[in-house]
């Protein structure tokens, strides 16, 4: 067996959409336009030419490992995005995650890890749990074009919205449109939120 065939085999062994290429490539093309990537940017930075692209989307073809690791690059997200812990019921494919199966997004800044609530990245919004380290810092950003609301589990931290800075705890809440806005954990204890994002960015 070669090197791709080998690779190919090893991706239908672990992939949860395995079993239907057509949500497979349904998958990878709704992650490339929240990416708001082109097939031909997306053949850019994966070698890959945008026919075989194209034919993945449709579901008409197979994906070794090594291309399934440079697609996780191009696209953000770390290669288990495309693997889950065991394959779903097909009535559960984009309705229900469950608690042992969540994608994760990784640490994107230090000591900030996400896991995707959503069942995909395809509705009119998302929703992550996201959890903060001790310490851990979002440093301020140019405001985006969504509207946000986050409820706080567990911890507690200082969030600026805009000019004005809030200490929230569990069970509190709270919105941000359309503003800029930076937080610091400043408790003693980890941070777990609920973060729902309109329209989806990730």
């Amino acid at each position: 067996m070669n090197g791709d065939s080998a690779d190919t085999a090893e991706v239908s062994a672990g992939l949860g959409l395995s079993d239907d290429p057509v949500a497979w490539g349904n998958e990878i093309r709704k992650l490339r336009k929240a990416r708001c990537k082109t097939l031909a940017e997306l053949a850019l930075a994966t070698g890959r030419s945008p026919s075989f692209l194209s034919q993945l989307e449709r579901g008409n073809t197979e994906i070794s490992i090594t291309d399934l690791k440079k697609l996780a690059a191009a696209l953000g997200v770390p290669l288990g995005w495309f693997f889950t812990a065991d394959s779903k019921p097909q009535a559960e494919v984009g309705r229900v995650v469950r608690a042992d199966n969540r994608r994760c997004l990784g640490g994107f800044l230090d000591g900030i890890t996400e896991e995707l609530l959503s069942p995909d990245i395809g509705g009119m919004f998302e929703m992550f749990l996201s959890t903060f380290a001790v310490g851990a810092t979002r440093p301020p950003a140019a405001p985006r074009d969504t509207e946000e609301e986050v409820y706080v589990i567990k911890g507690q931290f200082d969030i600026w919205i805009g000019a004005e800075r809030f200490s929230v705890a569990a069970g509190d809440s709270f919105r941000i449109v359309r503003e800029s806005y930076r937080w610091v954990n400043t408790g003693d204890t980890e941070v777990v939120v609920v973060w729902v994002i309109a329209p989806p960015i990730y």
